[in-house]
C-alpha cells in the first residue's frame, strides 16, 4: 500500500507518454491507476475543496445553455415549418408568442445567475457558434 505522500506524488504526476513501440505505456498507466485506486480504498486521498457558489453558478450555466440550445432549435424548426406552409396564421401567432416568452424567461434566469449572454453560447466546432 502507498503512503499519503506517495498518493500525492501519484495524483499530481501526469500519466507517462507512451514509449516508441507503445508496449510499456498501458502497463505503466495501469500501475499508476492501481496505486491511485489503492490510496482511495485506504482512505488516504486528499479532499477536493469545492466552492458551493461556483458549483451552483456552473450548474445553472450548464442547464441554461442546454435550454438555450433547445430554444434555438425550436426557433429554427418553427421557421422551417412557416416557410414550408405547414402552419396557419393562428399557429404562427401562438408559436411566436410562446418563443418570445421562452426567450424572456431564459434571459431572466440568466440575469438572476449573473451570467452574460455569451456565457450561454456554444462552440459547435465546424458548425460555428450557436448564436
Amino acid at each position: 500500500m502507498s503512503s499519503a505522500a506517495d498518493t500525492a506524488e501519484v495524483t499530481n504526476q501526469p500519466l507517462p507518454s507512451p514509449d516508441p513501440a507503445g508496449v510499456d505505456a498501458p502497463l505503466r498507466q495501469a500501475s499508476l491507476l492501481a496505486e491511485l485506486l489503492e490510496s482511495k480504498v485506504a482512505g488516504t486521498s486528499r479532499r477536493i475543496d469545492i466552492d458551493a457558489e461556483r458549483v451552483q453558478r456552473g450548474l445553472g450555466q450548464l442547464v441554461l445553455t442546454l435550454v438555450k440550445l433547445l430554444h434555438v432549435l425550436l426557433e429554427r424548426q418553427a421557421i422551417r415549418r412557416m416557410d414550408g406552409g405547414d402552419l396557419g396564421d393562428d399557429d404562427i401567432e401562438q408559436l411566436g408568442l410562446t418563443l418570445m416568452r421562452q426567450a424572456d424567461e431564459i434571459d431572466r434566469l440568466r440575469r438572476i445567475l449573473g451570467l452574460e449572454e455569451e456565457d450561454l453560447n456554444l462552440d459547435l466546432g465546424p458548425l460555428g457558434k450557436l448564436f
